[in-house]
C-alpha cells in the first residue's frame, strides 16, 4: 500500500464534496493537488498544497482557506496533527497508531510489498518490450558490456513489479559485414585445427576462437578445407554466430540474466519483415525515392546524387532525410532497425523500452522518429544509454585480462567478486552517469560499501530474529504470527523513524518505475538499512531500546515484528536486483 496514494485519494475524495458543497467546480486543479513528503521531515509526515491550488477557485487567501482544511483534517483518526505552514501548505503529522498498523501491512504482504496492479487508465498494466544487451555475436560479452545488460535486466524485474508484463529480448545483430569477419576468422582456426599454419587470423584473432574452429573441424572434418570462400562462407557463418552466441548467453548466466526471446536481424531480413515495414511507410508517403543532399563542410567536387529509398524524416523534424538503402541498394542497418522495431509492436508490445550502450546516442534520434512514423504517435520507444564502467585496482584502471589477453571479461569479474556485488553495485549510479567500479571498495566489509550494507543489515536482522525465537520458543515468529503481536508497543522516535522508512518503500517503487530509474532503489534500500543499523547500535548503549527483552515478551514480539517488516523490504528490493539476501529465514 502506497500510504501517499492513499491519502492523496482520500483528501481528494474530501475536496471534491467541499467544493460541490460550495458550488465550486473544483475539476481542472484537484489534479494539481499533490500529498507527499515534506522537503524537511521535522515538517511532518506529508505536505498538502490543496490550499494553494484552490484558492484563486475559492476566492480566499491560501492561508484561510488552509484554515477550513486544517480544521477538518484534525478530526481524521490517521492524523493527530494537521498545521498551516508558510503562504498556506499544510503539514500532516500521522498518528502513531497509524504508523504501527503499516508493520502489520507490510507483513501481510510479505516480498510483494510495495508490488503494484495498476487500476487507472492511465496506469493500467502494460505489455513492455525491453530490448538490452543485443551485442554484436563476435565474442564472449567484455565487461563493458555488463552495465548495459544489469540495467536492462533490473529494469524489467521492476516493472514487473509495477504490474506490467514484460517480455526481455536480445537482438542478434547478425547480418552485417562483421558477421563475415568473424566466419573468415573462425574458418582460420578451422584450418589451424587441421593441422595448418595459421598466417592470418582476420579481424578477430584473438585465442576464444580456437574451441570454435575445433569444434567446425570435429564436425565438418576436412569437407571445408579446400572450398572457395563463396561456397564455404554460408556454411561457417551460422556456426560462429551460434558458438558466439553460446559464449554470450554463458556470460549472461554468470550474471543471473536469462532472455525470452532472441531475434535474428538476418531471420528478420529473410522473412520479408524489412520489405513489409518499410512498404507500410511507402504506403504512407513516409518512403520515397529521392537522392541525398552532398555533405556538409566538406569539398565534394565528384560528388554525384544517387537515387535510393528516403524515410521522410523531415516530417517529424529532422534535419534531413534518411537513407534506407545503399547505393547498390541493399537495405541500411537504419531500415533493418527499422523493421525490427516495427516487429516488436506487431507482436502486441505497447511499449518499446531499449538499454543501449552510450556510443549509440546518435542512433536514438532517427530511431525514435522512424517508431513514431510506424505507429502514428510519439513517445512508444524509449531509450535508455549507459554510460561506460571504469573498472580500478589498487586506484589504476584495469584494461587487461590474463585470461582473455585484450580485454575484461564478464566472467573475469564475477570470477572476483561474485554477481550479487556487480549487480547491486552496477545500480548505485543513474545509468547515463559514469561509474567507478573499484574492485577493493566492492569487495570491503564496510559501511561504505552499499551492497554489503545492505546485505548485512538484511544478515543481521535474520540473527536477531533466530536468538528471539530461542528466547521465546512457544511463539510463532512467522509474518502471520508476528502480525498478531501487540504493535501498539513500538512507541519510540527510534520504531516510528524505522517504520516511516519502510513504509516510503511503495513510493519510491512508483516512483521508479514512472523515471524508469531503478537506481532509485538503491539508495531506497541503503536508507532502510541505515535505520536499522542505527537502531541496532542504539539499542548496544540503552537497554530499552535492545531488540530482544527477555523479561518481557510482548515488548519482544512487537520489536521483532518491526525487523521482519524490515528484512522483507530488503527482501524485496534485493529482488528486483536480482541479488540475494546473504541468509533467509
Amino acid at each position: 500500500m502506497d500510504i501517499f496514494s492513499t491519502f492523496q485519494e482520500k483528501i481528494t475524495a474530501y475536496m471534491a464534496a467541499w467544493g460541490k458543497s460550495e458550488g465550486l467546480s473544483l475539476e481542472i486543479a484537484l489534479p494539481r493537488m499533490v500529498v507527499e513528503p515534506p522537503r524537511d521531515p521535522s515538517h511532518g509526515d506529508m505536505a498538502l498544497n490543496a490550499a494553494m491550488i484552490f484558492s484563486k477557485i475559492a476566492g480566499q487567501k491560501p492561508r484561510d482557506l488552509a484554515g477550513i482544511f486544517v480544521a477538518e483534517l484534525n478530526q481524521w483518526d490517521e492524523i493527530s496533527r494537521a498545521e498551516i505552514a508558510g503562504p498556506g501548505f499544510i503539514n500532516l503529522h500521522l498518528s502513531p497508531a497509524f504508523w504501527q498498523a503499516q508493520v502489520k501491512e507490510i507483513l501481510k504482504a510479505g516480498v510483494a510489498y510495495g508490488k503494484m496492479t495498476p487500476q487507472a487508465p492511465q496506469k493500467a498494466p502494460q505489455k513492455i518490450n525491453v530490448e538490452y544487451v543485443s551485442v554484436n555475436p563476435t565474442g564472449p560479452m567484455h565487461v563493458g558490456h555488463s552495465r548495459v545488460a544489469i540495467v536492462g535486466d533490473v529494469l524489467a524485474n521492476l516493472l514487473e513489479m509495477g504490474g506490467h508484463t514484460v517480455t526481455r529480448e536480445f537482438y542478434v545483430n547478425d547480418a552485417g559485414a562483421q558477421v563475415d569477419h568473424l566466419a573468415d576468422s573462425v574458418y582460420a582456426r578451422y584450418r589451424e585445427a587441421l593441422g595448418h599454419t595459421a598466417t592470418d587470423l582476420g579481424e578477430y584473432p584473438a585465442d576464444y576462437l580456437i574451441p570454435t574452429g575445433k569444434a567446425l573441424a570435429a564436425e565438418k572434418g576436412t569437407s571445408l578445407e579446400n572450398l572457395d570462400r563463396e561456397v564455404w562462407l554460408p556454411i561457417v557463418r551460422p556456426f560462429a554466430v551460434a558458438a558466439m552466441m553460446d559464449l554470450i548467453r554463458e556470460d549472461l548466466a554468470l550474471l543471473g540474466i536469462y532472455h525470452d526471446v532472441f531475434t535474428s536481424e538476418l531471420a528478420l531480413l529473410n522473412a520479408g519483415k524489412v520489405d513489409q515495414a518499410i512498404a507500410e511507410l511507402s504506403d504512407q508517403g513516409l518512403a520515397y525515392k529521392g537522392s541525398l543532399p552532398p555533405p556538409r563542410g566538406q569539398e565534394n567536387t565528384d560528388w554525384k546524387p544517387v537515387e535510393r529509398l528516403l524515410f521522410k524524416s523531415t516530417a517529424f523534424g529532422d534535419e534531413m532525410d534518411r537513407a534506407l538503402t545503399k547505393e547498390e541498394g541493399r537495405w541500411t542497418y537504419f531500415a533493418g532497425d527499422i523493421a525490427y522495431h516495427w516487429d516488436k509492436l506487431k507482436r502486441g508490445h505497447v511499449r518499446l523500452l531499449n538499454v543501449w550502450g552510450a556510443d549509440h546516442g546518435g542512433h536514438v534520434p532517427k530511431l525514435d522518429r522512424a517508431v513514431q512514423a510506424v505507429t502514428g504517435e510519439p513517445g512508444r520507444m524509449q531509450v535508455l544509454l549507459c554510460s561506460m564502467v571504469k573498472f580500478l585496482k589498487d586506484g589504476h584502471p584495469v584494461t587487461m585480462s590474463k585470461r582473455t589477453g585484450n580485454f575484461i571479461s564478464v566472467k573475469d569479474v564475477v570470477d572476483e567478486v561474485g554477481p550479487d556485488v556487480m549487480r547491486f553495485i552496477m545500480m548505485t549510479r543513474r545509468n547515463d552517469a559514469p561509474l567507478d567500479f573499484d574492485f577493493e571498495a566492492v569487495t570491503a566489509q564496510s559501511k561504505d560499501n552499499p551492497v554489503f550494507y545492505v546485505q548485512y543489515a538484511h544478515a543481521r536482522a535474520c540473527s536477531v530474529l533466530k536468538h528471539g525465537a530461542a528466547a521465546f520458543p512457544d511463539v510463532d515468529f512467522s509474518a502471520a504470527g508476528l502480525a498478531t503481536a501487540d504493535l501498539s508497543l513500538l512507541t519510540t522516535p527510534e520504531d516510528l523513524a524505522l517504520i516511516k522508512i519502510l513504509s516510503h518503500w511503495p513510493r519510491q517503487v512508483s516512483q521508479a518505475i514512472e523515471a524508469l530509474e531503478p537506481h532509485r532503489l538503491a539508495y531506497a534500500l541503503q536508507d532502510v538499512a541505515g535505520g536499522f543499523h542505527s537502531l541496532w547500535n542504539q539499542g548496544k548503549d540503552n537497554h530499552s531500546l535492545r531488540f530482544i527483552d527477555e523479561d518481557n515478551q510482548a515488548k519482544t514480539v512487537a520489536r521483532l515484528s518491526l525487523v521482519f517488516a524490515m528484512t522483507l523490504v530488503l527482501h524485496s528490493g534485493l529482488n528486483v536486483f536480482g541479488v540475494r539476501p546473504l541468509r533467509t529465514l
